[in-house]
């Protein structure tokens, strides 16, 4: 960090967050968000994917102090000698996951995830997805509860839930992974390379409704979805040293 830049504070609505963020902006000298070098994040790991959304596209920094309830992104609290934290800290950089689906009425969406893109079941009826990868069908029909696509960021979040590999952050790849699949009962997902373009048909779209969410965006009633790695925006998430997220979740495959 240079010695003249500039912070931000912002916080979630959590009474610890909002809390902490009244005794550090009384302590330290801060800016509004849009002038800042370097945004402080109060809250927990919702927090820190809401203002890396925020900033998508700044280039600016974000360095997360939990005061929520997981704070897997986040640096332990402190009050004390914030800016040399700052001045100290590593930089982690990540990509996002550029989505764009065609709906039932033959709209266009996009919308872009910092964690996974997941297909969902909107009813009772279990989805069927035809899968392509550049261009190549690989799975003809995927009947299960829905399918996700994770980044090495996002490898310890939903992913993990349903039994996808914990990806180191500089690992060139991709999870595609089924949720509660049915058929065919012995997939168990793939490691994609972080170029591939995933193609995702919706069989029976009317019939058997399907949502993409992308982190906190959602589209209902899909017929057609396309994820790939957007490597134009670089995401930046500043860590305390010892404590990166590469560090973090290399301790995450041990358990500790």
């Amino acid at each position: 960090m240079q010695r003249d830049a500039t912070i931000a504070f912002v916080a979630s609505s959590a009474k610890e967050a909002r809390l902490a963020h009244a005794r550090l902006s009384a302590r330290y000298t801060h800016v509004s968000p849009e002038e800042a070098d370097i945004i402080v994040a109060l809250g927990g790991d919702g927090l820190m994917l809401q203002t890396l959304h925020q900033f998508m596209g700044t280039a600016k920094p974000i360095y997360g102090m939990n005061r929520g309830s997981v704070g897997f992104l986040m640096n332990d609290f402190s009050e004390d000698d914030l800016m040399e934290r700052l001045a100290a800290a590593e930089r982690s950089v990540v990509h996002p996951l550029l989505l764009n689906v065609r709906d039932i009425q033959g709209e266009t969406h996009t919308a872009r995830a910092i964690n996974e893109v997941s297909m969902l079941r909107e009813t009772h009826q279990a989805a069927k997805l035809a899968i392509s990868i550049d261009g190549k069908e690989r799975l003809g029909e995927l009947v299960a509860d829905g399918l996700l696509v994770a980044t090495p960021a996002g490898s310890t979040a939903y992913n993990l839930s349903v039994g996808g590999p914990i990806l180191p952050l500089n690992a060139p790849l991709l999870t595609l992974m089924p949720i509660s699949a049915f058929r065919p009962r012995r997939w168990r997902g793939a490691l994609l390379p972080n170029y591939a373009k995933v193609a995702v048909e919706i069989i029976e779209p009317r019939h058997r409704a399907v949502a993409a969410v992308a982190d906190h965006t959602e589209f209902r009633d899909v017929t057609h979805v396309e994820i790939s790695m957007d490597r134009s925006l670089d995401l930046v998430m500043l860590h305390d040293p010892g404590h990166s997220l590469d560090e973090r979740i290399l301790r995450e495959q041990f358990g500790v």
